[in-house]
């Protein structure tokens, strides 16, 4: 039975340099959608194959989520957030696979996604405001509420990084329970519901991060709808 924690194993050393479980994980599955990726374009037709429509009804999707919530012409998010998306949805589904360690189980892994939602709030922001029109928002009502913003701030990224990792950790635990107690047959349905359970968690956490760089760009501005 593998081991399960809030911080990963060291795999090997370079120097100072630690090479975890979760960074070997996450190259793994970066590898995987890119080689995925080329081959889906390589197989790209204009009589599409289901793997085709799959993927292009999953981006659709994507666009008619962002465009619904975002002011702006939605492909100037669809990229990042897209993949962003993406490879969370991998991330937390690539424990099933023997020998695997599910990167958003560990803590780091989920900070360092919420601090790139927490990046893109402000890039988006400044990026249709200005950084003095944007900074303005910080002074409303007055800016003697400027330390509540900032708190604000911090808080809702803590809080979106620790949602997504004990989520994950817990239907790791439970899994790794189950398998002790009873056994290989209960845990193959309940393979079938992490599935569910990580694909919901990768969306969630992305329409989060679009709610926040919704809450940075005015309503006013004008996109490519």
């Amino acid at each position: 039975m593998r081991d399960i924690g809030a911080f990963p194993e060291t795999v090997f050393s370079l120097g100072p340099l630690h090479v975890t479980t979760t960074v070997v994980t996450s190259w793994f599955v970066m590898g995987l959608i890119i080689v995925l990726s080329y081959l889906l374009k390589r197989s790209l037709a204009v009589r599409p194959s289901i793997v085709q429509e799959i993927v292009e009804a999953m981006f659709e999707a994507i666009e008619t989520t962002i465009r619904d919530v975002l002011p702006l012409d939605p492909w100037k998010v669809v990229p990042v957030l897209g993949t962003l998306w993406i490879f969370i949805g991998f991330s937390n589904l690539v424990g099933l696979l023997p020998g695997m360690k599910t990167p958003t189980a560990d803590i780091n892994t989920t900070f360092a996604f919420a601090v790139i939602s927490f990046s893109l709030t402000h890039v988006f922001g400044i990026a249709t405001q200005g950084l003095k029109g944007y900074l303005a928002h910080y002074r409303e009502p007055t800016w003697l509420l400027f330390p509540f913003h900032l708190l604000a701030e911090i808080t809702r990224t803590v809080a979106l990084a620790v949602r997504l990792f004990g989520n994950m950790l817990s239907g790791e635990m439970i899994a790794l329970i189950l398998l002790g107690v009873v056994g290989f047959l209960v845990p193959i349905p309940f393979a079938l519901l992490h599935i569910i359970i990580g694909l919901i968690q990768a969306y969630i956490f992305g329409v989060l991060t679009l709610v926040f760089i919704a809450g940075g760009i005015p309503q006013t501005t004008e996109g490519g709808q």
